[in-house]
């Protein structure tokens, strides 16, 4: 018989909306955390957070702080919690993995009341850096780039695109395809964020405005146009309490406002983007997923909703086709990084306030899959509107993740000579001309190099981008320019 102390649930939920008409006054990403725990607090019915005796705060790049933020959070709340944590990244898997741990120290005794908060301010940040701009700045020392950073590789618009463009070759699919099936699943988000109390874009948008570039819908980096990627210009907050069922009980909580949690696991790829197998599948988000739904005894067809991380296409594309979750679908219960909003690490904070209120008072289960970096870490865990079997757990499966994934081809930064495309991807600016490209090559001798692009050439950004022939997997030549970089040539 499972100890109603030792069994983790979710009784609060609570989500923020930050919109002054000027931009400016808004909250700073502290208000917005602190304002999201009262609201989660509100939410489960309790007058104070000062219970707490755990504490996970979501790392922000909003704002400048002098100390890591889960003190400051605390001390608003009236709070001495034992375990505090603020996490060292601002990576996307972070709120699931502290669910995760959050449950595990309810699991063995260790909590009885633990909060996990967090929120960007990155709308108001942006005004505030306009209306300074002529404001006098300390010179910013810049580390000399690293080799994929010095071919454009900096930013996540820059880097997924290339699983895309890889990922589309190895379904065999035409570019129009793949491009097709971006838009419906985007459209399809569009749709649950128009439902979304906490969503922060909540008009429907068609697949066919999502996949046509214009004035509103500029291309970002190929083949993703602006509404496939994270909406980062955002207010938000988000936060959720777990406690044990024995301490939701003391406080009166009903047992329809419990959401229970079931097992979780987590594991990450290489961080160096160059360090990858291929970039057609994550060997880690394929094994967190498997043993995810192992763990907790489920398959798809047991998941009433799905929340299938949807920073960029690519993503829930992956993991849909891990898991079969069904095509015709949502893989959202918030409305995805674009419509619901992407609060850079925090958005699944928001995915499980969506999915709390969509199972509660039900008997129904939901699935949680996080993803932070660059297809970098992936966290996964099962909760459910029933109680699930949960016993505290390690959830890194690394070693499980590791064991699968192919050998890692070495690296050539000065090869020229015949290669041929492994993958690729166009930079645009703002405009919508094309800036630049990278291609991801392969040497005879199997390494992976890369190569730019001439922007210039009309021929060859036609050739990458009009869909005429799969780019990938043609042969061509590394030449060197004149200006000391590395070009591509095609064959």
């Amino acid at each position: 018989m499972t100890d109603p102390e030792r069994t983790p649930v979710i009784i609060g939920v609570g989500q923020i909306n930050d919109r002054p008409e000027r931009p400016e006054d808004g909250l700073d990403s502290l208000g917005l955390m602190i304002a999201a725990a009262r609201a989660a607090a509100a939410d489960a019915g309790l007058a104070d957070l000062a219970a707490i005796d755990s504490l996970g705060v979501v790392a922000q790049i909003s704002c400048r702080y002098d100390e890591p933020l889960d003190g400051p959070v605390a001390a608003a709340l009236g709070a001495h919690p034992a375990h505090s944590e603020y996490s060292p990244l601002p990576h996307g898997d972070t709120p699931v993995r502290m669910l995760n741990d959050a449950a595990n120290l309810i699991g063995s005794g260790q909590a009885r009341l633990a909060l996990i908060t967090g929120g960007e301010a990155l709308r108001t940040a942006a005004a505030l850096a306009r209306r300074d701009a002529a404001l006098p700045r300390a010179p910013r020392i810049k580390d000399a780039p690293s080799y994929a950073q010095a071919h454009g590789l900096v930013t996540p618009t820059d880097v997924y695109p290339l699983y895309e463009n890889a990922l589309r070759a190895q379904r065999g699919q035409s570019l129009a395809a793949g491009q097709a099936e971006s838009a419906a699943i985007w459209a399809a988000m569009s749709e649950v964020a128009a439902r979304s109390s906490g969503a922060w874009l909540r008009t429907p948008v068609s697949a066919s405005a999502i996949l046509t570039p214009g004035d509103r819908n500029r291309p970002i980096a190929f083949p993703y146009t602006k509404l496939m990627v994270a909406n980062s210009a955002v207010n938000q907050g988000a936060a959720f309490i777990v406690a044990s069922v024995a301490e939701a009980r003391r406080r009166a909580i009903a047992e329809e406002r419990m959401v229970h949690i079931g097992m979780g696991a987590g594991a990450r790829e290489p961080y160096a983007i160059l360090e990858r197998d291929n970039y057609t599948h994550s060997a880690s988000m394929d094994v967190v997923l498997a043993e995810t739904l192992a763990r907790n005894c489920v398959t798809a067809a047991d998941l009433a909703h799905a929340e299938l991380y949807s920073c960029f296409p690519c993503v829930p594309k992956m993991a849909r086709a891990q898991i079969g979750w069904p095509d015709d679908r949502p893989v959202t219960v918030f409305g995805g990084l674009t419509f619901g909003g992407g609060p850079i690490a925090n958005y699944m904070s928001h995915a499980v306030a969506a999915m709390v209120d969509t199972l509660r008072g039900t008997q129904q289960r939901g699935l949680l899959y996080a993803n932070g970096g660059f297809v970098t870490d992936s966290h996964a865990i099962l909760l459910a509107g029933a109680p699930l079997a949960f016993a505290p757990h390690d959830w890194d499966v690394q070693g499980e993740a590791d064991a699968r994934r192919d050998p890692i081809p070495p690296v050539d930064e000065d090869y020229t000579g015949p290669a041929a495309i492994e993958t690729y991807t166009i930079f645009y600016d703002r405009a919508g001309a094309a800036s630049g490209g990278v291609i991801v090559a392969r040497t005879p001798a199997g390494a992976r190099t890369l190569a730019h692009v001439d922007v210039a050439n009309d021929v060859l950004i036609a050739f990458m981008t009009d869909g005429a022939r799969e780019p990938v997997g043609s042969g061509g030549q590394i030449v060197a320019g004149a200006d000391e970089r590395r070009y591509w040539t095609t064959a």
